[in-house]
């Protein structure tokens, strides 16, 4: 816990694109606010986050279809904190794979959760990092005053993803269904070989480099000397954490979802594994045979999940009667070499955010970072705490350092927890507002990566008592 703690007598103030603190009794860390170097933009806080339970795809949610999943979730965000619907002026939602149907799911999971029919909503996708997008686009019209209420979620639906006819297939259907006469139509049933019913599944693997993010993960392990040991060790960290923070009843965030068929309400994550190093060791590599270190048991798992935030300015949330939970201070996002450091935007964006914001590691009370892979993460916290890797590639003379891992992801993560693509964004967020009120911190660090070598970072600070 930092020694700089809030009070309720703190006031904010914006000037000359900094944040200071104004309380004679209270000594705090003044930190650079966005850059706006003439009115200062306002304070945007996070109301509530919430999230359906986190499931491994093909299991209970296979029937539904990914707007229910969204629906729910804001379903559960209306129930949770009492809003009226009519009050959000806008609903932003990320996604990465998109079901046609609803092409825009966020104005399709609006209506199906029966908001306001006049409330504007727009799908947005930035790979894994979608929901953190969908936040910061909602950040942004917050501080230009366009909006005062928004929803920010996110979702993604892996039991049941869109597979299409291949290219050649697709062109003779199109052809067909140009054609006139019946003539014409027998010509083009005349040109169907076997090869056009091969079906097309959505891609795995990068478009600009042909290679599957696992064996990035692979090879990225290797770069920096982190054994298939160190992987485990790790894996087996965020299951254990996860499953603690699960029965302590820590994760505050899910919400209890009804399924049609299902004779038990679904109430909590179901990818949680607590196995043992030797069973772990068992396994063979999942990407890059046989020598390779990533496995089923230290990757993050295919999941289908929903998540909804409330944001505000922190006047509206006040006129409301609402009890904000943090504040959201500052976001970057970086991109780098989408084929040898696609999965180290943790570092860069964590480089990036405090040198934005003035503060350092030590500042940090919760450090919330995403798990693709366990060699992802110690890939990258081995990336921050090298004077090299610094010196070369961030172009700063020291080395970002290590966070404490007694702050770090310490509910689990991705690995444990589930990936929905879509919809980890808001976890994250959400649960660094919740552990900073829980372990009395001030700020947060939010770090993600993202395929094609994105990268996400965001400070968020716990709202006063």
């Amino acid at each position: 816990m930092l020694s700089n703690k809030l009070h309720s007598s703190v006031k904010y103030t914006a000037k000359f694109g900094l944040r200071t603190i104004c309380s004679s009794n209270v000594s705090r860390k003044e930190i650079k606010i966005g850059g706006n170097k003439s009115a200062g933009p306002k304070n945007i806080v996070l109301v509530e986050g919430v999230r359906t339970p986190f499931l491994v795809s093909g299991t209970d949610y296979f029937n539904l279809m990914a707007h229910d999943l969204q629906r729910q979730a804001f379903l559960a965000l209306i129930r949770r904190t009492g809003i009226p619907k009519e009050i959000i002026d806008y609903i932003i939602v990320g996604t990465v794979i998109q079901e046609a149907k609803t092409s825009n799911i966020a104005r399709e999971a609006s209506l199906g959760a029966g908001l306001s029919l006049f409330t504007p909503a727009h799908t947005v996708t930035q790979a894994c990092i979608s929901a953190n997008q969908a936040i910061t686009t909602a950040y942004g019209q917050l501080c230009t005053g366009q909006i005062e209420v928004a929803v920010a979620g996110g979702v993604e639906f892996l039991s049941d993803v869109p597979i299409r006819f291949n290219r050649s297939m697709r062109k003779l259907m199109m052809s067909a269904n140009k054609a006139k006469t019946p003539m014409q139509k027998l010509g083009l049933l005349a040109k169907l070989r076997p090869a056009h019913f091969s079906p097309e599944l959505p891609g795995v693997a990068e478009f600009s480099t042909g290679e599957t993010m696992g064996h990035s993960g692979d090879r990225l392990a290797a770069a920096f000397k982190v054994s298939r040991a160190e992987q485990d060790d790790y894996a087996l960290r965020s299951h254990t954490l996860a499953d603690k923070a699960t029965k302590e009843g820590l994760l505050t965030d899910v919400e209890t979802i009804f399924v049609p068929g299902k004779d038990k309400p679904i109430t909590r994550d179901n990818g949680i594994r607590v196995s043992t190093k030797e069973q772990m060791a068992k396994l063979k590599p999942a990407f890059i045979k046989p020598h390779g270190t990533v496995t089923a048991a230290n990757a993050s798992f295919l999941t289908d999940g929903a998540s909804a935030c409330l944001l505000m300015t922190e006047e509206k949330a006040l006129s409301l009667g609402l009890k904000p939970k943090a504040y959201l201070r500052d976001f970057v996002y970086t991109s780098q070499d989408p084929k040898d450091q696609l999965l180290l935007g943790p570092t860069y964006s964590t480089a990036k955010i405090l040198d934005k914001t003035g503060l350092t590691l030590n500042d940090i009370s919760v450090f919330e970072f995403h798990e693709a892979f366990a060699g992802q993460i110690l890939a990258n916290l081995k990336a921050m705490d090298s004077d090299w890797f610094a010196q070369t590639y961030l172009k700063k003379q020291k080395k970002v350092g290590v966070p404490q891992m007694e702050k770090f992801n310490t509910w689990g993560g991705s690995l444990s927890l589930g990936h929905p693509f879509g919809a980890t964004g808001v976890r994250l967020v959400t649960t660094a507002a919740n552990r900073l009120i829980k372990e009395g911190g001030q700020y947060a660090l939010v770090a993600a990566c993202a395929a094609g070598g994105l990268g996400h970072g965001m400070i968020v600070e716990r709202y006063p008592n």
